[in-house]
């Protein structure tokens, strides 16, 4: 029973280590809409791509010590290695975040939202063609009913839109879904989420500022000298904020998956309903449909919960050593032994009983 302990012990520290990683992705996830939400709406400052950009090269300005101290040829050598994952990853993202915004102009949010509430399914689909990882049977279901139920919780009845911008929202919900799954191809392989985040900042930039320049750049110098103060402030923290919460959204895709970090996003627009109308006093406005869509989310999200537990516990249960008949000790088989416990399995031996290790 001594062996079983310290893989118990494992476990659990696994598992502490986890939630903390999850409340943290949700933290900064929340924290950073919040902030953008306010920034691009309640104060005014109406220049998500000049705000995105400012983003990226914060990024990489404040990781170039950190990833810089490693020598120029580990760089080149990762860079051969990985650079089309790096532009794959960088350029998708930049596309997602302007072809969301760009069909925000004449599209409602509501029909946006319903869209995007795909994105786990998208990333699934788009896993089995870029990583080769099918989903089984329960996480499929899993998945379906997550996404319909957020589509149900967030629908409110008014879904208008012209056609160029539905199409932009399409396009950029399925960009989402490859960023996703190509981060979740190279951060398989080896490459650390400081050094990610460091190479992809710039491609992000460079894909993002033709948008600014083109969209924003002339109504910002119109709004600088009497916001200069506001400016300033919203640029500093956000860019803190969207800097540890990249950092920590790659380490979630690398810990997990990226459909697993996707479904982790879904939860939070249910939980954050939920929330609404408990503590903001919005129990009214709360109807028939958006409560079926949300248990219908949280039944998905408990099944596809399930099947992840399980598979983590099988990852994890203790094996028997089957042996040969004859006793030579060459370790042949690995199979789990009933009751978490550690044995010995001879091979070929009748009626023989398990050893304890």
């Amino acid at each position: 029973m001594a062996a079983v302990k310290p893989v118990e012990d494992g476990a659990k520290m696994q598992a502490v280590t986890f939630a903390m990683l999850v409340i943290t992705y949700l933290g900064l996830n929340s924290s950073l809409n919040l902030l953008n939400k306010w920034s691009l709406g309640v104060y005014g400052f109406r220049f998500p791509f000049l705000l995105t950009s400012c983003h990226m090269a914060f990024s990489f300005v404040v990781l170039a010590p950190v990833a810089l101290r490693e020598s120029w040829e580990s760089h080149r050598r990762t860079l051969e290695k990985q650079w089309k994952g790096v532009v794959y990853i960088g350029s998708f993202m930049a596309l997602n975040i302007a072809l969301n915004n760009i069909s925000l102009l004449d599209i409602s949010l509501t029909l946006n939202q319903i869209i995007r509430s795909a994105i786990p399914v998208v990333t699934c689909v788009l896993a089995i063609a870029v990583e080769g990882r099918y989903p089984s049977r329960p996480e499929l279901t899993a998945l379906l009913m997550l996404t319909f139920g957020v589509m149900l919780a967030v629908w409110q009845g008014t879904v208008t839109g012209k056609p160029y911008a539905i199409a932009f929202c399409l396009v950029g919900t399925v960009c989402n879904g490859a960023m996703m799954t190509f981060s979740g191809k190279v951060l398989s392989e080896k490459l650390d989420v400081v050094r990610l985040t460091f190479y992809t900042a710039p491609v992000s930039l460079a894909c993002l500022a033709p948008f600014f320049w083109a969209y924003e750049r002339d109504r910002f110098w119109a709004y600088l000298p009497a916001h200069s103060n506001g400016v300033a402030f919203i640029i500093a923290v956000s860019s803190i904020n969207a800097v540890l919460y990249n950092m920590v959204h790659s380490l979630m895709i690398k810990k997990t998956s990226a459909v697993t970090t996707t479904v982790l996003g879904e939860v939070k627009i249910v939980g954050l309903l939920v929330l609404s109308a408990m503590l903001l006093g919005e129990g009214k406005e709360f109807t028939l449909k958006m409560t079926v869509g949300c248990v219908l989310a949280m039944a998905g999200f408990a099944l596809y919960s399930h099947t992840k537990i399980q598979k983590f516990r099988e990852s994890m249960a203790p094996r028997v050593i089957s042996l040969t008949a004859s006793g030579t000790g060459s370790a042949a088989e690995l199979a789990p032994l009933k009751g978490g416990e550690v044995g010995v399995l001879p091979r070929g031996g009748s009626g023989s009983t398990p050893g304890r290790v």
